[in-house]
């Protein structure tokens, strides 16, 4: 039992001693890909990322007339569509003028995306770094092989080629087990973020433009920007 428990660190000292440096550093990067996908994880699910079903009824409600209905179930929601579109069905009953509450609801967007944008640069570059710096590990463990082989000399024997390769081979395969769950990780997270994106534009949008006069709120007496729209910077 004890032999099948110290298994798994035996591999990996094996895989150190084979890749060398490029291995630990490979390591490392994995050891942040990990930290940062628990982060993120963590982070959307608290902002409750992708949950979009308050921001499009209290729209409905907004545009139905029932701001105070609209209001009220915003609060309860803590995703970032929700809490935008509280501060724009606020600012709308305060009669302020639409082009300040339009530049308040892009304000307030940015910083929110920005803010589930974080972290995700580092997974970007190790996700393009790690197969690279594999390859290159590669390359100097063939170099080292074939140096050994001029120094073997007229004693050259197929295991000591061989040998040599496999452990040059070692940095690709760490590099690319690296690299692909952070492809995958980033990929999905900045789904999300465009999900989350697309429903803040829609549900804002969906505000601005509804009637004054149906959404019975002091805002009646404003004239609404026909387009409505905001821009939500990627």
């Amino acid at each position: 039992m004890l032999n099948d428990a110290m298994a798994p660190l035996q591999t990996l000292t094996a895989l150190v001693g084979a890749g060398g440096v490029v291995v630990v550093l490979l390591l490392g990067a994995s050891l942040v890909v990990v930290t940062i996908v628990i982060l993120k994880i963590w982070q959307f699910r608290a902002a409750r990322v992708g949950d979009a079903a308050s921001a499009r009824r209290a729209a409905d409600l907004y545009a139905s007339g029932d701001a105070a209905g609209a209001l009220s179930l915003l609060q309860v929601s803590h995703a970032p569509a929700a809490t935008i579109l509280h501060h724009v069905i606020t600012a709308s009953r305060q009669a302020r003028p639409p082009a300040q509450v339009q530049d308040q609801a892009a304000r307030l967007a940015a910083d929110s995306l920005e803010r589930l944008r974080a972290y995700l640069k580092p997974l970007e570059v190790i996700a393009t770094l790690a197969p690279l710096l594999g390859l290159f590990g590669t390359v100097l463990g063939m170099i080292e092989a074939f140096r050994a082989l001029e120094l073997a000399g007229n004693q050259v024997s197929p295991s000591l080629l061989s040998g040599g390769i496999w452990k040059a081979l070692v940095t690709t395969a760490v590099g690319l087990a690296v690299a692909m769950p952070a492809v995958v990780f980033l990929s999905w997270f900045e789904r999300r973020v465009d999900r989350e994106a697309h429903e803040i534009e829609i549900t804002v949008s969906r505000v601005l433009t509804a009637d004054p006069q149906q959404a019975g709120s002091a805002a009646a007496t404003n004239r609404h920007d026909p387009s409505g729209a905001i821009t939500v910077q990627d």
